[in-house]
């Protein structure tokens, strides 16, 4: 099976170094954290303590706004899980279901084509 990455590419600000590849899951009310599964990228406006149950299943994060002292960055540090915020757009970009790769260290979010 080949894979490649898309020309889709997004760009914000590392966070948390490290590379984590899954499932986009677009998480904006408490009823998206039940379908959350383990190893889903957490695509979100920001954090908020009430997400670490979810962030803690996470194989990345990915905040559309955001710095390196929001919560979603100093968690994921914590946590050693790569980030990245300020990406503006990854919610409107980015749909629940497509694979992709966030790359915690250059900031760079590309979709992964099977």
């Amino acid at each position: 099976m080949s894979i490649r990455k898309s020309v889709i590419k997004i760009k914000g600000r590392p966070a948390s170094p490290g590379v984590g590849i899954g499932k986009v899951k677009i998480v904006s009310t408490l009823q998206d954290f039940r379908s959350f599964e383990s190893g889903d990228i957490l695509v979100t406006e920001m954090t908020h303590p009430n997400m670490v149950i979810i962030m803690l299943k996470a194989a990345a994060i990915v905040t559309d706004i955001g710095g390196l002292t929001c919560h979603a960055a100093i968690l994921s540090r914590e946590l050693g899980i790569p980030c990245v915020v300020a990406t503006k757009l990854a919610t409107k970009l980015l749909k629940t279901g497509m694979v992709v790769e966030v790359n915690g260290t250059t900031g760079e979010i590309h979709q992964i084509i099977l």
